[in-house]
C-alpha cells in the first residue's frame, strides 16, 4: 500500500512527533505534583533518560506511547502498513532499548514504573492508587495493570 503524503512530509510529520513533555506525560506530571511528589525529568545521567525520576523513592518513570513501545495487543499500537519491514524493525529495536534500559537501572538500585499513554487516556488519575504503587515496596511494575483497549 502506498502512503497518501509523499516522502518528505511524512518525514516531517513522523519527525514534529514529541519524545519529551508529552500530553500523558504532563498529565501524570501535575498529579504527581498536586499529591506531594517531587522528581526530576529526564535526567541524562541515568540509562535511557527517565521521564520522571523520584530519587527518595528509589523509583524511575516511563510515559510509554503504545505506538513507539509496542504495548502488546494495545489498540493504539497497531502497525503501518507502508513499508512494513522498517517499521518492524524499528519496533523490535525500540522494544529491546527499553529491556536494555531498564535492566540497567535495576542494576544500579532503581525500581522502574511503566505508564503506558492508553492507560492515562482511559482511568480517572482520582480513582488510582498512584500514591501506594509509587510508596509499595514492589521492585518492577507495570502501570495500569487494565487491560488495554483492543479494536
Amino acid at each position: 500500500m502506498t502512503d497518501v503524503v509523499d516522502p518528505q512530509v511524512r518525514s516531517r510529520m513522523m519527525g514534529s512527533i514529541k519524545s519529551k513533555n508529552t500530553k500523558p506525560e504532563i498529565q501524570l506530571r501535575q498529579y504527581l505534583h498536586a499529591q506531594g511528589f517531587r522528581y526530576r525529568l529526564h535526567r541524562r545521567g541515568l540509562p535511557g533518560s527517565p521521564d520522571l525520576v523520584l530519587k527518595r523513592h528509589s523509583l524511575v518513570i516511563f510515559v510509554h506511547g503504545c505506538f513507539w513501545h509496542r504495548h502488546e495487543k494495545c489498540f493504539y499500537a497497531a502497525s503501518p502498513k507502508t513499508r512494513p519491514e522498517f517499521w518492524q524493525q524499528k519496533f523490535e529495536a525500540n522494544m529491546a532499548r527499553d529491556a536494555r534500559v531498564q535492566d540497567e537501572l535495576r542494576q544500579l538500585g532503581w525500581r522502574v514504573l511503566v505508564v503506558w499513554e492508553c492507560g492515562l487516556k482511559h482511568l480517572d488519575l482520582e480513582d488510582h492508587q498512584i500514591p501506594e504503587l509509587i510508596r509499595s515496596l514492589r521492585v518492577d511494575m507495570q502501570w495500569p495493570e487494565i487491560p488495554p483497549r483492543t479494536r
